[in-house]
């Protein structure tokens, strides 16, 4: 083999190595997660029940846990959160937020968490939701096509998924996007 060609060999692998990755980074690395698609939109909540969390309460006693039959019949956001993520501590003001909103209900999925710790979380930085489900092994976020938490469903009166917001919600997630596509939902007639 001569020189040249033993040169152009080496160097195959470096360029194809290259081109993987400049594809990579374009296609996974520098788009936005939240615009992750889901093949969930438009179609009915995934069939689940999720648990009550151990030792849970608020003014009126024990909060619930809740299931896919509690979404129908109301607007809902179900937020998948957990006490291990950094970026659930920032976005919980939000979720706050928009708990204050008496149209719509607010559930939590705490997601591969300990009971502890979530109550932990929850006393800490205050609870916002009318019921949290604990789902300990991540079957249900599966079922829900969860990447990581945070994120956010938009749930219609009917339970399908109306929106899926992945990562935190934050001051402008909120005003552009979460409460307009809540409002979108809420004013589409239920069916």
């Amino acid at each position: 083999m001569n020189q040249t060609l033993s040169r152009a060999l080496i160097l195959i692998p470096l360029v194809v190595f290259m081109g993987l990755a400049i594809l990579f980074y374009f296609r996974l690395g520098a788009g936005d997660a939240s615009r992750v698609p889901s093949a969930l939109i438009g179609k009915e909540a995934p069939a689940f029940s999720l648990a009550a969390l151990d030792g849970l309460t608020n003014e009126n006693g024990p909060v619930p846990g809740f299931s896919r039959a509690d979404l129908d019949g109301k607007v809902s956001v179900v937020n998948v959160w957990a006490s291990w993520c950094v970026p659930c501590r920032e976005e919980h003001p939000f979720i706050e937020e928009l708990a204050k909103d008496d149209r719509f209900t607010v559930y939590g999925l705490n997601y591969k968490d300990k009971d502890e710790n979530a109550r932990r979380f929850l006393g800490r930085y205050g609870n916002p939701f009318d019921a949290v489900g604990v789902d300990a092994n991540g079957r249900v976020g599966i079922d829900w096509g969860v990447y990581g938490v945070p994120e956010t469903f938009i749930v219609d009166r009917a339970g399908r998924i109306a929106y899926k917001h992945v990562g935190p919600i934050n001051e402008k997630s909120l005003r552009e996007v979460i409460l307009p596509k809540i409002e979108e939902t809420l004013a589409k007639p239920a069916g």
